[in-house]
């Protein structure tokens, strides 16, 4: 009788999926806290340099709201409300600046109706109701042995694969149009560099997520070929 444990071999993937989260949130949170030593010359806050964005380009209407935690920072498009965290609004550094640039980069992005941005939206729902539900329907074709519960399993994470591949144009994008309004008069030339580090480090996050899934979901093929 085939045993679960064949479920071991595709530990690999598992490992090699964690060990590149685990890189990725290194350099993402040891950037942060370099550049949140750094202040800039201008001594001007994340709050300061979201709102005069926000108001340069017409968006007096989006609210700034401040959030506990750290890198908790983000745009809610539902509400359209830029959230930002402790050191990133009242902080008077390159990191908070960059970051919270970054997040009025999204709130640009919806409000030029930004394609990818929208569908990300859209799917951003079903990702998240199926994102744990796809391990319970593996388990259970495991368990009673009903590959075809694996196979739904398999098309339902696609939605979150997809999810995490528009997320990366999305994020791109959103710290491109940061930089461009960073350069216009918030931060010095010699700050540059210091910005897109920061920047760069945090779309690491997001190409790691989605390697990541294209682990795991080599992983789930492999366990559905073996119980086909």
């Amino acid at each position: 009788m085939y045993s679960p444990i064949y479920m071991d071999s595709t530990y690999a993937l598992m490992l090699i999926g964690i060990l590149i989260s685990a890189l990725a949130q290194y350099k993402v949170n040891s950037t942060f806290r370099k550049y949140l030593q750094v202040r800039n010359k201008s001594g001007i806050k994340g709050y300061q340099v979201a709102r005069g964005i926000l108001d340069s380009q017409g968006l007096y209407d989006i609210p700034i709201e401040m959030v506990g935690g750290v890198l908790s920072d983000h745009y809610d498009p539902r509400t359209r409300t830029i959230r930002l965290s402790k050191d990133v609004y009242s902080g008077d550094s390159i990191a908070s600046v960059s970051v919270a640039a970054h997040e009025v980069g999204h709130a640009i992005q919806h409000a030029s109706d930004y394609a990818p941005l929208n569908l990300r939206s859209m799917i951003a729902p079903v990702a998240a109701a199926t994102g744990n539900f796809v391990w319970i329907l593996v388990m259970m074709g495991i368990i009673l042995s009903f590959p075809k519960l694996i196979h739904i399993g398999i098309y339902l994470f696609l939605a979150t694969l997809l999810f995490q591949i528009i997320t990366l144009p999305v994020e791109i994008n959103a710290s491109k149009r940061a930089l461009q309004q960073l350069e216009s008069g918030y931060i010095s030339s010699d700050e540059v560099k210091g910005s897109k580090k920061v920047l760069g480090a945090a779309a690491m996050t997001y190409v790691a997520a989605t390697l990541v899934s294209v682990l795991q979901l080599f992983r789930l093929i492999s366990i559905s070929r073996r119980r086909d």
